[in-house]
């Protein structure tokens, strides 16, 4: 069973919005980090939001306050990300992973370093055009 799997990338115009899904496999759904990352071309992997499974507390990059939200529905597994007011510089794939067993504080303090995830998604690709 795959632990995590991203939906939800597609092509839109600078402006637009954009939804992603991250569904974790049942048993790999614990209270810990879930985060949202992306990687362009040519570039490193950098953080974009993760969120507290335990309470939901959310972290962001500068980059993307404001425009986008990380939320979450425990019911469902599920991690989300809204991404809205999108810019051409958003462009690329966008990765979920975890970190299972982590506290509200190792997820804030982390949250921007990918080797703190341990489990990660396939990807989804997203593309803005201006």
């Amino acid at each position: 069973q795959v632990p995590l799997v991203e939906s939800g990338g597609g092509s839109v115009q600078t402006g637009g919005s954009l939804g992603l899904s991250c569904v974790a496999s049942r048993d790999a759904y614990s209270s810990g980090c879930m985060g949202w990352f992306r990687q362009a071309l040519g570039k490193e992997r950098e953080a974009v939001a993760t969120i507290y499974t335990g309470s939901g507390s959310q972290t962001y990059a500068d980059s993307v306050k404001a425009r986008f939200t990380i939320s979450q529905d425990s019911a469902k597994n599920t991690v989300y990300l809204q991404m809205t007011n999108l810019k051409p510089e958003d462009t690329g794939m966008y990765y979920c992973a975890r970190k299972d067993d982590a506290n509200a504080g190792y997820c804030r303090h982390r949250a921007f370093d990918p080797s703190a995830f341990t489990t990660w998604g396939q990807g989804t690709q997203v593309t803005v055009s201006s």
